[in-house]
């Protein structure tokens, strides 16, 4: 008897690693050429390069959550940690944070949502279902 290897992939599977690499550049999750979003927070009804319809997603509220427990778990040590060491002035802590937590909840907030979108798509959830 030989040893026959079984490929249980097909043509429409959809890895979903690569799929949240492409989200989080922003790009359709199917092609990683189209941008996903229109505007900053807008996703576009279909990619521009590969027609894949992009509308089904239902990312809601998930985005914002996690841009928040992102955020919060990398500044709160770094907050305990650069007041043990070297105790700044509070209104000089406050303006380094505050800054800091503005921007990268700006720049990871559509990063996500790209993701969360690329995730739908990859486990066909909300009406990603059909092959194109």
């Amino acid at each position: 008897m030989t040893d026959q290897t079984i490929d249980t992939t097909t043509e429409n599977d959809r890895p979903t690693w690569p799929a949240l690499v492409k989200g989080f550049r922003c790009r359709c999750p199917k092609c990683g050429e189209g941008k996903i979003l229109k505007g900053y927070l807008k996703v576009k009804d279909s990619c521009d390069t590969c027609g894949q319809e992009l509308f089904h997603h239902r990312a809601d509220d998930g985005p914002a959550y996690l841009t928040i427990l992102l955020v919060g778990h990398l500044l709160a040590p770094a907050l305990h940690v650069t007041y043990v060491e070297w105790r700044p002035e509070p209104l000089t802590m406050f303006l380094i944070f505050a800054i800091g937590c503005t921007a990268l909840s700006l720049f990871l907030l559509p990063r996500l949502k790209g993701a969360v979108v690329a995730y739908q798509w990859a486990r066909r959830m909300h009406g990603f279902e059909k092959a194109q």
